[in-house]
């Protein structure tokens, strides 16, 4: 039996995970976190086979946790649950010490297949990964002035409060927001937010 513990910060993708896994013989939900140090506080008490977490998250990050993680418990083996493709974010986590990384919209088949595989000591990144050319930080070619505004956006600032901060228009920095997010090659507004997040941009 696999047991695995799930920490994800939207409790529907949790239930959606578990309702997907849960006619799987072979594998067994054993807890379930909304923040790292919730996940950390349950690998100790549970070690289960495998966790399966997402990167961006609150208290302690999936990063940092999976660090933490494989060296308390060498033997737990971690997969990257993430929205995010970008070699930067799929490197971080290898070097924590991840096996795999898959992506949210992954299918049913892929997500059994990544545990089933990371369970046998072997390692799976999702096909997605493998074939786009990911963006790295040095082959994104940003404006001073798109750098001022992801920067910002990172912080949590609103379209409103950036063109306070900078003394432009609202429009201009909604205009730069989608010359940004075109050229991270993201989808929206809120991938924008967790993207400059995650990312941790020093610009």
């Amino acid at each position: 039996m696999i047991t695995i513990v799930i920490a994800e910060d939207h409790q529907a993708l949790i239930d959606g995970i578990k309702l997907s896994l849960e006619y799987e013989d072979d594998i067994c939900v054993v807890g379930e976190a909304l923040d790292g140090e919730m996940l950390l506080d349950l690998v100790r008490k549970k070690r289960p086979n495998l966790v399966i977490t997402d990167i961006r998250m609150p208290k302690c990050d999936g990063i940092t946790a999976t660090k933490i993680i494989k060296k308390e418990f060498p033997e737990i083996k971690v997969i990257a649950f993430s929205m995010f493709d970008q070699s930067e974010a799929v490197n971080q986590m290898k070097q924590a010490g991840a096996s795999g990384y898959i992506m949210k919209n992954s299918s049913l088949k892929k997500v059994l297949e990544a545990i089933r595989e990371v369970n046998k000591n072997k390692t799976f990144f999702d096909d997605a990964i493998a074939t786009k050319d990911s963006i790295t930080k040095d082959e994104i070619v940003l404006s001073s002035r798109e750098k001022e505004i992801l920067r910002l956006v990172g912080e949590g600032k609103t379209s409103q409060e950036i063109a306070d901060i900078l003394f432009i228009g609202k429009s201009t920095v909604d205009t730069h927001r989608k010359n940004i997010i075109k050229k991270m090659n993201i989808y929206g507004k809120t991938d924008l937010i967790r993207f400059a997040v995650e990312r941790k941009y020093d610009f």
